[in-house]
């Protein structure tokens, strides 16, 4: 028998076993909603085509290290596990930029101490979820289960194990199946009918993975509480690190040119390139070249689609409805926020489905489409702007603002560290302020104008 979850609140609720829920996919937010849920009394049935991650199968999707921030810290807490996942974390204080000319420099996330994102593995914070949930009676897990289709009508999904087909059906069916969602294919394959909307756009970036072993004591080899920049105008390498004393790389370069992966096809090639344009990096990954040819490089892209639901018995969220590319730090946050929402739309709703999944929806549809813009700056923002002189001096300006105003933040903490914010009015508002500030540092006197002046325009802006 299944050991009792500690972290269920008292408000749980005892449901009859005929108010289950399907969810399709044991990803990160597929996991949390099956816990949240599971609190709730709800009786839950989670598929997943990958094999339990229990079992030392490393393939646990991407591995890329993720920033877990405010608003994904806010619905771990809704489910009582935030201070948990944070022992498996390392604080990132700011970015720790690396030009190929000049000096290391440390530009924070904040003027307020108290602001900093998180470095987390995201197999480990899968893997702590599925434990968490797998602790509930009414929790069932099933790995190895490839759900082939979706009845979108009757909450029914038709799904493999082997060569064996099988059936199931719940009060309704919830796709977290990521990027590639089976459950949106099957609300794709009724467009006429539902209306659907679908697009997918990809950068002419990719991503590889590489990196920094730990040192020999067991130590960081560079700055711990940081995240690492290597910007080269239209590439740069990043850095996040982890609790071992290594640091995940991730090099976003394009598919063609110098600087494309297409390109750096030889060992030759690929020392000669990092000679020039990584020198300070190079010294501390002398495996690159078993790491860069073994590695796959990944695509980059955002989709984005409507409607998220059908019927009222079918519903998508996370990456299955709005996946995004990750330079804003803010895909995994944004859909562990989608569960926070949705179980807030429970208190008001019940278990009124319907009612529930449109203004789920609906509200969400905005917000996830406004980070998934912010997601495409902040892209071009870390690659071509973090040593750019009038950059450097807008955030000069917003850290002092920080510090002196209270009521001040920038548009990244806007997006960042301001969780009961809706993504859509901080980028409303951020942009704004940037295109304020930036203007205001372009004179050579900017420093000049007094700190109080820069904040009451920018409190003066009508949003």
């Amino acid at each position: 028998m299944k050991e009792k979850a500690e972290s269920r609140p008292p408000s749980t609720v005892h449901r009859p076993p005929i108010n289950k829920i399907i969810i399709v996919g044991a990803g990160l937010c597929g996991t949390l909603l099956a816990i949240r849920m599971a609190q709730k009394g709800f009786q839950v049935v989670v598929y997943e085509r990958r094999s339990d991650m229990r079992k030392g199968v490393e393939d646990a999707g991407r591995s890329i290290n993720l920033a877990l921030s405010a608003r994904g810290l806010m619905a771990l807490e809704t489910a009582g596990i935030k201070e948990s996942i944070l022992k498996e974390c390392i604080p990132m204080r700011g970015r720790m930029i690396h030009p190929l000319s000049g000096q290391s420099f440390l530009s924070q996330y904040s003027g307020r101490t108290e602001d900093y994102i998180n470095s987390v593995s995201r197999p480990g914070l899968n893997l702590a979820l599925i434990k968490e949930a797998d602790k509930f009676e009414n929790v069932e897990l099933k790995f190895d289960c490839k759900v082939n289709r979706v009845d979108l009508e009757n909450a029914k999904i038709h799904y493999q194990v082997d060569n064996e087909k099988h059936e199931d059906q719940g009060a309704v069916v919830i796709g977290t199946d990521g990027a590639g969602s089976v459950v949106r294919r099957s609300m794709m394959g009724q467009t006429t009918k539902l209306l659907f909307n679908y697009s997918q756009d990809f950068l002419r970036h990719g991503y590889k993975e590489l990196s920094i072993l730990p040192a020999e004591n067991g130590g960081w080899k560079i700055e711990k509480e940081a995240l690492h920049i290597w910007p080269n105008g239209s590439f740069m390498i990043i850095a996040l690190p982890n609790l071992d004393g290594s640091f995940t790389l991730t090099m976003f370069h394009p598919y063609e040119g110098e600087a494309g992966f297409n390109t750096l096809n030889t060992k030759e090639k690929l020392k000669a390139f990092f000679e020039k344009y990584y020198p300070t990096l190079l010294p501390h990954i002398p495996h690159l070249y078993e790491e860069y040819f073994e590695n796959p490089v990944g695509n980059l892209g955002t989709n984005k689609c409507y409607p998220w639901q059908a019927y009222g018995k079918t519903l998508i969220m996370g990456d299955a409805a709005h996946a995004i590319v990750p330079f804003y730090g803010q895909g995994m946050n944004a859909s562990l926020e989608d569960v926070r929402v949705f179980d807030e739309l429970m208190e008001d709703f019940g278990d009124d489905w319907e009612s529930i999944f449109k203004v789920f929806q609906d509200e969400r549809k905005a917000n996830a489409d406004a980070i998934a813009d912010l997601a495409i700056d902040n892209f071009y923002e870390m690659r071509d702007k973090v040593d750019d002189v009038p950059f450097m001096r807008k955030r000069k300006i917003e850290m002092q603002l920080e510090q002196q105003f209270p009521d001040y933040y920038s548009k990244y903490s806007l997006v960042t560290f301001q969780p009961k914010l809706p993504y859509a009015q901080a980028k409303k508002r951020g942009r704004m302020q940037d295109q304020l500030l930036l203007e205001m540092c372009s004179n050579d006197d900017f420093e000049k104008i007094p700190l109080a002046t820069y904040h009451q325009k920018l409190m003066n802006l009508s949003i």
